[in-house]
């Protein structure tokens, strides 16, 4: 008798850096960028709000050069640089109004954070909150496939539009994927959505270059089917967008920027906060210490809890879930991770670890679109721990292999 298999579908979905949320993450992380640049100890908390043809950025910044720093400008090169550059879209980088209600850091939160000032010998987490950070061996780069489908999927459409290969594609846009799994593994894309900001011209032509655009881009992964659907622009039209079709705020895209849906979420967002805040620097931690685990081959799932109080450099707990995917006692795995010997998730050696006040090879602004895990040019995706995971554990890989 054959084995029943436990089936299910999944989707995920990412939007694009014309996305008015998106445009909002790219300029609060240019400006977070900018104050790192000038001063690695910054503390930078940076909102931005978009809507038509106005961008206002709001906050709590402390930097020491702060006064070389011309946020608007730097707004106008982002929104430039993403392609709002026409006055006809009714959001140009020539056109939107702008406003700035930017101050210091509150002195009552600097004393937490602050190695100098603080209350304690060791700088604590710049606030209260969980984390959570997840990988999977269903696709390369351990990533859940829908998500990891949508921002290729995503990425592809934008450098198609910024080359001018499809000259009538606009900036604004959000692709969806659907994943069947069977056990667990991704096995077929049920469907594809694909909401595209367009010059206004014929849906046909639309549907027909945007199916064949992903169809070439996903047949190598051989999921999709003859039964795949593909829905684009599915209310017959996409002409108006971006901050004139809708208004846009940072931080909220967090599903987008995490795991589409899978696992759990703290509820923090990322983009325009200094590594201090834990909300962004123990999400990246928590990745990397996930990835090196089901690298290692100690699980094919794995997400791992991290908990702070605020001004408390010591986690208050740390939790690993493999969902019955270990190799080896999850007990054992968590017991590594609370030992601190090889991730250590005080907030200090997060930064250190990470170089996160000195990015090389990437940026913060780098992070704001299509996901802020998946892509190796981050350091939290390096999985150069595996080895040091499996001597902990005293196992060998060729055992877990089998």
């Amino acid at each position: 008798m054959s084995k029943l298999r436990s089936t299910h579908v999944f989707t995920s979905e990412s939007v694009s850096e014309g996305h008015p949320d998106k445009i909002c993450d790219q300029v609060s992380d240019a400006v977070l960028d900018a104050c790192l640049a000038v001063d690695p100890d910054s503390r930078v908390a940076c909102e931005t709000a978009v809507a038509t043809n106005f961008l206002v950025n709001l906050g709590e910044i402390t930097c020491k050069g702060w006064d070389t720093i011309d946020t608007e400008q730097l707004a106008r090169r982002v929104v430039k640089e993403i392609g709002y550059d026409r006055e006809e879209l009714l959001f140009s980088d020539k056109t939107f109004e702008y406003l700035s209600h930017i101050h210091p850091q509150s002195s009552d939160i600097s004393q937490g954070v602050s190695e100098d000032e603080g209350l304690f010998e060791e700088q604590g987490a710049g606030d209260q909150g969980m984390m959570f950070g997840y990988a999977t061996t269903a696709t390369p780069s351990l990533m859940p496939a829908p998500i990891h489908y949508s921002h290729q999927l995503l990425e592809h459409l934008q450098n198609v539009r910024k080359r001018g290969d499809i000259k009538y594609l606009r900036p604004d846009a959000k692709t969806q994927v659907s994943v069947l799994h069977e056990n667990g593994a991704p096995v077929r894309i049920t469907n594809v959505v694909i909401s595209q900001q367009t010059d206004d011209i014929e849906l046909e032509q639309i549907r027909k270059d945007l199916v064949e655009l992903t169809r070439n881009l996903l047949k190598p992964t051989k999921l999709l089917h003859d039964k795949t659907e593909f829905f684009i622009n599915p209310t017959g039209k996409f002409v108006i967008g971006g901050p004139h079709g809708d208004a846009g705020l940072t931080g909220r895209k967090i599903i987008v920027d995490t795991y589409g849906g899978v696992g759990c979420h703290g509820g923090g967002a990322f983009s325009g906060k200094d590594p201090s805040k834990v909300d962004r620097s123990a999400a990246y931690y928590a990745r990397y210490a996930a990835k090196n685990i089901v690298a290692a081959g100690l699980a094919d799932k794995c997400e791992i809890q991290v908990a702070y109080a605020i001004g408390v450099a010591r986690p208050l707990s740390i939790n690993v879930d493999t969902f019955d995917t270990a190799k080896v006692p999850e007990k054992k795995i968590q017991a590594v991770l609370e030992s601190a010997e090889i991730f250590d998730f005080k907030p200090a050696t997060i930064v250190k670890d990470l170089q996160l006040k000195r990015p090389k090879g990437w940026s913060y602004r780098d992070t704001s679109v299509a996901g802020h895990f998946g892509r190796d040019k981050f350091p939290w995706e390096k999985t150069d721990k595996a080895d040091a995971l499996r001597d902990a554990l005293g196992v060998r890989e060729e055992a877990l292999a089998q």
